[in-house]
């Protein structure tokens, strides 16, 4: 049977643990801590009693507790610093490593996704563009530049190159209102593109100054970045994309098999 766990302030309808369940105690604890996170009933900024506290209010052992919000720790969830407590923040976006695109992502989540598109026409393609698309250099490519936000606020800058021999997707598909709206990898799929895999390499640095700008992040704040070579189903490379996260807001996460 579940037992509400009467604590004081806003945990006092949040925290829901059934004690008959095979998930663990500290587990159930910190997946309702972290619904109620990211979805606004734990605001950033939210100050949170010490463990001892918690787990006294909660009815917990101290143990569980302590493992619940080291659980928080590290998905980003909360801070704890000497001499402050621990402190709600902004929660990050977490996107699974699957072949979809962000606007995608960001939607299914119930993240509102939305499209700046900064520039978009045919260019000759990059030195390293043209190399990962196969491409001789300065070959003409379809270029699309653009800032995705969630929640109205910036989240990633994207830039990404496709080639023009792509079947049907420069005829009234690739458009500013179609990107305004919705995926790229919705686009290429209706063009008939069957997209299959991809290579990708990920990183991280210190945001630019025109990328502290668009993020709208403070200077020298750190970004995740992404290139990422896609493949159709036939092997042929259909797009080079360079993607820039505010690293604060987002992260990738990855599922490992042992072999």
């Amino acid at each position: 049977m579940a037992d509400s766990i009467r604590g004081p302030g806003h945990l006092a309808d949040v925290v829901v643990v059934d004690r008959s369940s095979p998930v663990p105690l500290y587990y159930q604890v910190a997946q309702a801590l972290q619904q109620a996170i990211e979805v606004g009933m734990l605001p950033p900024g939210l100050r949170l009693d010490n463990e001892i506290q918690l787990a006294d209010d909660l009815g917990l052992s101290r143990p569980t507790m302590r493992r619940a919000m080291e659980y928080l720790v590290e998905q980003g969830l909360i801070i704890r610093r000497r001499g402050v407590g621990t402190t709600i923040v902004q929660p990050r976006v977490r996107r699974p490593r699957q072949l979809t695109s962000l606007y995608d992502d960001l939607d299914v989540a119930g993240l509102q996704p939305s499209t700046a598109v900064l520039s978009l026409g045919i260019a000759p393609a990059p030195p390293e563009a043209a190399e990962r698309l196969g491409l001789a250099a300065a070959t003409p490519v379809h270029t699309a530049v653009r800032l995705r936000s969630a929640r109205d606020r910036p989240l990633a800058h994207l830039v990404n190159y496709l080639p023009t021999t792509l079947p049907d997707l420069g005829t009234g598909v690739l458009t500013v209102e179609a990107l305004q709206s919705t995926g790229l990898y919705r686009l290429i799929r209706s063009a008939g593109v069957h997209l299959h895999a991809a290579d990708e390499i990920i990183g991280a640095r210190r945001a630019t100054p025109d990328e502290v700008r668009l993020l709208q992040e403070p200077r020298g704040a750190a970004v995740l970045t992404l290139e990422r070579t896609a493949y159709d189903d036939a092997g042929r490379v259909v797009e080079y994309a360079t993607h820039v996260y505010a690293a604060s807001r987002y992260r990738f996460a990855l599922s490992l098999l042992a072999t």
